[in-house]
């Protein structure tokens, strides 16, 4: 499935078939469950053999297919990172070309070492997009707490619906992302650039806080969407 034709889906309420997770944490599963409960088809993978997954997967996120990660990537039509960054060396660039992924991932030091690619100004979307020049990134997801996001969880139109920023260089990949977002059960605020979510890492304004769209848009510098 292309991303324009992923778009067709998603304007029409339709979730794409196959969404592969890469990273069996404590974020990749709870991104995990709330895909499951949107109605997403879900696959898992870690570092290592699946069938060794396959019991903790069993109990933490029922549904999902344990994989080996390029089996979980090579139908799926969007691939999500939620691994540590310093991991992410081992993933092949190759095998993400042509997919739409999503990045969740932050720069920690103290976890990830120091890792002088993502040590600079740059926010680290946009050095996740060098490493796989192939893919469409799109940062999603990062700026919550794992142990937030399915609570935080409500229908469209809740008074109490909070938001999360969905920021991309490739506007269908976005547009993508964000049906998504919202079908999990936020309402997306879209940013138009990877170079614009210093606000949402650590340290930033938008980072660990629970913010309604509106409070994202303002803090983005993004214009309220015409009614």
């Amino acid at each position: 499935m292309t991303i324009e034709t992923a778009t067709v889906d998603a304007a029409s309420h339709r979730p794409p078939l196959h969404v592969a997770v890469i990273g069996a944490g404590k974020i990749g599963t709870a991104i995990a469950r709330s895909l499951l409960d949107a109605g997403y088809r879900v696959s898992i993978s870690a570092s290592g053999d699946p069938a060794r997954l396959e019991l903790m997967i069993d109990f933490v996120s029922p549904g999902a297919e344990p994989k080996w990660t390029h089996d979980a990537v090579a139908d799926a039509d969007l691939v999500v990172l939620a691994l540590p960054l310093h991991r992410l060396k081992a993933i092949d660039p190759g095998l993400l070309a042509g997919k739409l992924v999503i990045d969740t991932m932050n720069y920690w030091p103290p976890v990830d070492g120091e890792l002088p690619a993502f040590a600079g100004d740059r926010p680290s979307s946009e050095v996740v997009q060098e490493m796989f020049p192939g893919a469409a990134v799109v940062k999603t997801f990062s700026h919550t707490g794992y142990h937030h996001l399915e609570p935080d969880r409500r229908a469209s139109g809740h008074p109490e619906r909070r938001g999360l920023a969905v920021a991309g260089d490739d506007p269908a990949a976005v547009a993508l992302v964000s049906a998504l977002v919202d079908r999990i059960g936020y309402d997306p605020v879209p940013v138009d650039s990877l170079s614009a979510t210093a606000f949402l890492q650590p340290g930033g304004p938008a980072f660990g806080a629970r913010l309604t769209a509106a409070q994202l848009r303002e803090l983005a510098g993004e214009p309220a969407p015409v009614a």
